[in-house]
């Protein structure tokens, strides 16, 4: 279907019909499936007028691909990505915007658990390279559980000059580096950010370590050389919000 997305997974469907069900155009359903989860999801979708057809398994793995679906599997109309020039119109309507963006990030299943922990705590947008770089897949939507449609995705096509507009615009430029200079809570999250992660194994490039405003280290007690980015990235996102709280007094 032409404009339309295929997302799958008990919780991913789920979300999308309680939170966008006006995006959801049809949802199909194993028949061997006949459980609580399911049922519920069913109901769902008839609620919301949306038409659900029952299935062979082997149908949704035509569909799909080997991939775990759980026997549910919904066409959407996906949220659309940002343009550079969006972002930068959202920006001037939000007070101390805090975004993540992702140095190259290649892993869907990292990216999935970014946008996770980006909607949980806030963050306006997720920014990535257009190449060589994860983007928006139905992989991407079931690991995200729903925040795929909910946090705007900015696909650019030069992360450095991006940033360096972000800058102008008057957002502080964080870094994750293992050698950063000072731990993440010695730095103030609390205004307009942009937290900057590497990709899997390299992290920032040079380019992007040198546009950074701060390079800053999280907490490594253990032996494990370097932490995975998705963790990585909800460590950092949350040292935001617990500073952004405390500077309100929660």
């Amino acid at each position: 279907m032409k404009g339309t997305d295929t997302i799958y997974g008990v919780h991913a469907v789920r979300i999308m019909l309680e939170r966008h069900p006006e995006r959801v155009h049809s949802v199909r359903i194993a028949q061997q499936r006949d459980d609580p989860r399911v049922r519920a999801i069913d109901e769902l979708a008839r609620r919301h007028q949306r038409p659900v057809q029952r299935v062979e398994a082997r149908a949704l793995k035509q569909l799909l691909g080997d991939v775990a679906h759980q026997g549910v599997a919904a066409d959407i109309t996906p949220l659309p990505p940002w343009t550079e020039d969006e972002l930068l119109v959202a920006l001037q309507k939000v007070s101390a915007p805090l975004l993540l963006a992702l140095d190259g990030v290649q892993d869907p299943h990292n990216l999935g658990a970014c946008l996770r922990s980006a909607d949980a705590c806030g963050a306006l947008a997720v920014i990535v390279p257009r190449d060589r770089a994860a983007q928006v897949t139905p992989t991407v939507r079931k690991v995200a559980v729903g925040a795929a449609e909910t946090t705007p995705v900015v696909a650019v096509t030069n992360l450095v000059r991006t940033l360096k507009l972000l800058k102008q615009a008057g957002l502080w430029i964080v870094g994750a580096d293992a050698a950063g200079d000072k731990s993440a809570h010695q730095v103030d999250l609390t205004g307009a950010v942009v937290l900057v992660l590497g990709a899997e194994g390299t992290g920032l490039r040079h380019l992007t370590r040198q546009t950074c405003d701060f390079l800053v280290r999280l907490p490594q007690l253990g032996a494990v050389e370097s932490l995975n980015v998705s963790v990585a990235a909800g460590m950092l996102l949350y040292e935001a919000v617990r500073q952004r709280e405390s500077d309100r007094g929660f």
